[in-house]
Order: structure tokens, then C-alpha cells, then sequence
């Protein structure tokens, strides 16, 4: 399990409305991940997970949504799912460690087990890091390692790429430096602009992000260490449905 921390005092917030991999034991049923999802903006990403856990296509519960800036789209489309939201204003705090012992705290009361980081636009620290280690992933809108950080998309048009993608990835104190779980190609088009690109990146992204969180769940994601020490993730293939007997 991961280390306890001292819970977070009251600090401001508006509610609106496993140590490791820990998918399914074994080959059996999937489990179901308890998810928190961050969010900074419009959260097309997260209107993806929503959507695919209520058509049964992402073994998964979001209990928590929560953002830090208020105002943004995402909270309505939390709403509208009827998933719990809350909105903790970085601003409003004293040090980006305060921040994150509040995330630390509103999560594990929500009872949130993995943590989906879907347009979050903010630096984790180690105080929430230690916390959900090894249960925190991301999504980005580029082949990392190429191009991390903001507007990737733009990146990667202006560097000329004839490939571009979208990666999701374990989440370490880095910028988009944790370990690789899935990726998918673009391919850039002599018709595009950088506006282009960023959509037809961006539906990739949505479909990417499911397949990748309900790996997790099915217990297909597994980790190994490289000979110079680096993570490396596997995902097994989907077993193929067994045929009945005639």
C-alpha cells in the first residue's frame, strides 16, 4: 500500500455536486478501477471516459472530478454524468505541496483507488505523488518522448514531423517522463494546419486513454526494470473469447 500521509486540513474548495499495478487477480473478471480524474479545461478526455464507462466499454467508476480552475467545462460534463466535482483553485493556496495534500485528501475521501490526469495542467509533487505511486496516469498528445510540456501538438507540426500521436503514460515527478504504457501513431498530412493535426490527434487520444485504463483493469499491464534501471511496462493481448463446445 501506499505511504500514509497526515490528512490534509480544511483548505479552500467548492464541491459541485494500490500501491502497483492492481487490475484483475489473475485471468479472471475485471476489477472495477475507482477513478479520479483531473482536469484544467474543456475535458474532451474526460467526456471519453465517462462515456465508456457507462457503455460498459471501461470497467471503471469515477468518483471524483476534480479541477483547479473553476468555471471550466469539464465540471458541466461531470455534472451532467452525475459524477461528484470539486474544485480546488491552486491560487488560493500557499505552496504547491498544500495544494496537493488537499487533492490527496478530497481523493482518498472519495474513496479513489487510480488516478487519471486527463488535460491537468499542473506539476505534481512528491506529497501526492507518494501517495497514489505507481496508480497515476496521463495523457499526452504526442510520441513521447518527443515533444513534452505544453502544446505538443503545435510541437510537433512546427519541428515538421511526418508522424505525430499520442502517448499514455505512469506519471513520475517529471514532465511527461513516466514510464510509456500505450502510444499511437498520426501520420501528419500534407493538408494539415496545426489545428487539424491537434483533432484528429485528439480522437485518438480518446480512444487510446480507454483501451490503456481497461488494460489496468483486466490485469494485462504489467512493469519490468531495464538493465540501466528504467521502467518498462508490457500489456499482454486481449485473450480471445473462448468458442462454446458445439
Amino acid at each position: 500500500m501506499a505511504p500514509r500521509l497526515p490528512r490534509a486540513p480544511a483548505l479552500p474548495g467548492r464541491r459541485q455536486g494500490p500501491r502497483g499495478l492492481r487490475g484483475r487477480s489473475g485471468r479472471g473478471s475485471p476489477v472495477t478501477l475507482r477513478l479520479g480524474v483531473l482536469v484544467s479545461g474543456s475535458g474532451t478526455n474526460l467526456q471519453a471516459l465517462l462515456d465508456a464507462t457507462a457503455q460498459g466499454r471501461l470497467d471503471a467508476e469515477v468518483r471524483l472530478v476534480v479541477s483547479n480552475r473553476p468555471d471550466v467545462f469539464a465540471l458541466e460534463r461531470a455534472a451532467r454524468a452525475g459524477v461528484p466535482s470539486l474544485v480546488l483553485n491552486h491560487r488560493e493556496f500557499g505552496s504547491r505541496e498544500e495544494f496537493d495534500g488537499a487533492l490527496v485528501a478530497a481523493l482518498r475521501e472519495a474513496g479513489v483507488e487510480w488516478v487519471a490526469l486527463a488535460g491537468f495542467m499542473r506539476v505534481l509533487t512528491p506529497v501526492f505523488l507518494e501517495a497514489f505511486a505507481g496508480r497515476m496516469v496521463n495523457i499526452h498528445p504526442s510520441l513521447l518522448p518527443a515533444f513534452p510540456g505544453v502544446d505538443a501538438q503545435r510541437q510537433a507540426f512546427d519541428y515538421g514531423v511526418k508522424v505525430a500521436g499520442c502517448t499514455v503514460h505512469f506519471v513520475d515527478g517529471g514532465v511527461d517522463t513516466g514510464p510509456i504504457i500505450a502510444q499511437r501513431a498520426v501520420p501528419v498530412l500534407e493538408e494539415d494546419d496545426a489545428a487539424s493535426l491537434r483533432a484528429r490527434i485528439l480522437e485518438q487520444e480518446h480512444t487510446l486513454f480507454v483501451e490503456a485504463l481497461q488494460a489496468i483493469a483486466e490485469g494485462r499491464v504489467t512493469t519490468t526494470s531495464s538493465p540501466t534501471g528504467r521502467t518498462l511496462v508490457h500489456v499482454a493481448p486481449k485473450s480471445a473469447p473462448k468458442r462454446e463446445a458445439r
